[in-house]
Formats: C-alpha cells, sequence, structure tokens
C-alpha cells in the first residue's frame, strides 16, 4: 500500500511564500467592502495542495475564507480562469450542488495584482492518496461511489437552466480540447518528445462521434473534493479552474486515470498494479459498470482512445507546470520540473492509442 507522504506534503496550510504574498491591509478593506459582516482583523495563509492557482485561506475572528486567484507573471492564453471558476460555482451554488458559496469576484487587478475570487471554507476532508490508507478498509468502496454519484448528479445538471448556456460549445467536445492542449503543449514545450508529436496528430485525426453534452468540471479527481468529516460523502467539489460545457466521457475518462497508470512513487497517486480487492476498492471494469448503471448507459465505446486522450492531456497539463517552474510562476513548491514524467505519460498514452488502432 503507498504511504500516506502525499498528504503529508499537500495537505493542510503553510506561510505564504515571499512571491506571492498579498497586501493584506487593502484585501481587507476590499472585502468589508464587498462581503456583508467580514470583519478583520485578517490572518493569510496558504493552501499547500495545488499546482495552478494560489489558493489562500483567510481566517478572521468570526469566520474562515479561501481566496483563489490567478497567480503573477507571464501565462498561458485561457490559462488560469478564476472568473470562469466563480461562474460555474455560482451557477451550481443555487442548484444545491456541492460547491462552497462564493461571495465575490474581484476583476480589479489593482487590489491584489491578478483577478481572485472569495468563496466559503467548507470543513472536511482532502483525501490525497488514492488507495486511502487513513481509512478502514469498509469504507473505501463507499467514498469511491460518492465520488462517482457526486459526477453524475453533476452531468445530470441542465446548464441551460441554470445560466450556463453561454458557458462553452456543445459540441465538438473532444477536438475543441485537443486543439486547446495541443496549442498549451506546444508553447510550453522545453524538450523534444516525438511520442507527444505524433499523439498531437493522430488523436485530432480519429475523434470518435460524440453525442452527449453535460457540464464538465475538467479535473474531476479525489483531490478536488472535500469529503465530509466522517461520512463519505462529498461535500464540496473544487478547482472549477477548466470547467466548460462539453461530453460528459471527458471527466469520465480522466476520472479513470489512477486505474490507468502504474505506480509512480510520489509524484501521481494511482491505483495500477495493486490488489484492489485487498484494499476494498472496485477495479476499473467495476468503475465503469456502476458509472454505466447511474447514468442508464449500456457501456462505452472507444474506451481506449478515450484513454490515450486522457493520458496525453495530462502529459500536456504537466508539461504546462514544468514551463511554469522554469519561469517561476508554479504555485506548488513540489512541481514538476524534468520532463521524465511527460515521457512517461506519452509512451503510456500511445500504447492505448495503438490498441485504439493507431500505426506501429
Amino acid at each position: 500500500m503507498t504511504t500516506n507522504s502525499r498528504q503529508e506534503k499537500f495537505g493542510g496550510t503553510k506561510t505564504v511564500e515571499p512571491h506571492l504574498q498579498l497586501d493584506e491591509e487593502r484585501l481587507a478593506a476590499y472585502l468589508q467592502r464587498e462581503i456583508p459582516d467580514f470583519r478583520g482583523p485578517l490572518e493569510v495563509r496558504r493552501f499547500k495542495g495545488g499546482q495552478s492557482n494560489p489558493t489562500y485561506q483567510l481566517i478572521t475572528p468570526g469566520r474562515r475564507y479561501v481566496l483563489r486567484r490567478k497567480p503573477p507573471g507571464p501565462l498561458l492564453p485561457s490559462a488560469h480562469a478564476v472568473d470562469r471558476e466563480y461562474t460555474v460555482i455560482k451557477a451550481l451554488h443555487g442548484t444545491g450542488f456541492p460547491v462552497p458559496r462564493p461571495f465575490v469576484l474581484c476583476t480589479d487587478e489593482s487590489v491584489l495584482g491578478t483577478m481572485f475570487y472569495v468563496m466559503e471554507m467548507i470543513e472536511g476532508r482532502v483525501l490525497w492518496e488514492m488507495t486511502l490508507p487513513e481509512l478502514p478498509k469498509a469504507e473505501r468502496a463507499a467514498i469511491y461511489d460518492a465520488m462517482l454519484s457526486t459526477l453524475t448528479r453533476l452531468q445530470a445538471i441542465d446548464y441551460r437552466q441554470i445560466g450556463l448556456a453561454e458557458f462553452g460549445k456543445p459540441t465538438d467536445y473532444f477536438a475543441r480540447q485537443l486543439n486547446r492542449w495541443t496549442k498549451n503543449y506546444v508553447a510550453s514545450e522545453t524538450d523534444k518528445i516525438p511520442l507527444m508529436d505524433r499523439l498531437n496528430a493522430w488523436l485530432p485525426a480519429n475523434v470518435p462521434v460524440e453525442d452527449s453534452v453535460s457540464i464538465v468540471h475538467g479535473d474531476y479527481r479525489m483531490d478536488n473534493m472535500i469529503f465530509h468529516p466522517t461520512e463519505p460523502r462529498v461535500v464540496a467539489v473544487l478547482d472549477w479552474e477548466l470547467s466548460t460545457i462539453g461530453h460528459p466521457f471527458g471527466d469520465f475518462t480522466y476520472h479513470l486515470l489512477p486505474w490507468l497508470l502504474p505506480q509512480m512513487g510520489d509524484r501521481v497517486s494511482n491505483l495500477g498494479g495493486l490488489d484492489l480487492a485487498a484494499l476494498g476498492i472496485p477495479d476499473e471494469a467495476a468503475y465503469i459498470a456502476r458509472y454505466c448503471e447511474l447514468t442508464g448507459r449500456k457501456g462505452i465505446d472507444h474506451l481506449d482512445y478515450y484513454r490515450a486522450y486522457t493520458v496525453w492531456r495530462v502529459a500536456a497539463i504537466y508539461q504546462g507546470i514544468i514551463k511554469r517552474v522554469e519561469e517561476g510562476t508554479a504555485a506548488s513548491e513540489h512541481a514538476q520540473t524534468t520532463t521524465d514524467l511527460v515521457r512517461e505519460l506519452a509512451d503510456m498514452a500511445w500504447t492505448y492509442a495503438r490498441r485504439a488502432g493507431a500505426p506501429a
């Protein structure tokens, strides 16, 4: 079983690093104007987890808040869209879907230097290890089922009825994502990786015909959720930076990533190669069957294509993190610094692509 080192590394808060510090006096004055009942004094700490938008804990005598901001420095186009996060959280909060209550979006960069928003802080557990070593075996399957049930609940929401009709295009989701992440990958490339170039060409040319539309979170994984302190229940889904309107398989096959990858040490928490029955965790086939049961599907066609796409997309995301490390704008001190992981992910993605019909 994996150790709990990721929990220790990414859980909790820390003192804000000098390059990510906020003007606390200016922030407190702004929030006192914008949020009813906000009262200082204000203490600011930063959450250790996350490698994209810096996320801060705001502590006041009366309550705690969470602030998400764009990082300082040069950024890739369309990245770090905290305004989109605020929009979708605000829409979903009105439906009763488990998201924090949003308080204010600040687009005036003179306040903190970059755009930010503030939401309530939800108390509960953030689980960083896919094997759930801190939980008894009997509770692990329930946690996984809670994640899946919450995802299918999201996918059942009519995005048009909650004001998100213009939040994204309802067609050609995978083609749009492939175009976006290929551009981002090329813009952040630091080493030449031939298999990434092959995937960049093969994946767009072989997109399956799409037929479903839903809200897509874009980064739906265990450590982007807060679970109830004692129950196997999701009380908040976080980190909506990559959300849009698109195909529900975008989220579901990304959510399958831990089953697709082998053990990779502390870099990524995965389930590949483990005795899942002994851990009390469903295997990939059982998880897919449960998803189909919850959504009324008979199965998922072209699954190896979606697996290839998912692993390739993660490789592109990690390449972007590497570029931000190089430029000094990465939010996490544990961010990836070499392209070794990108190469490994490209190799795995190409293996799935071969199974989906890519040439040797």
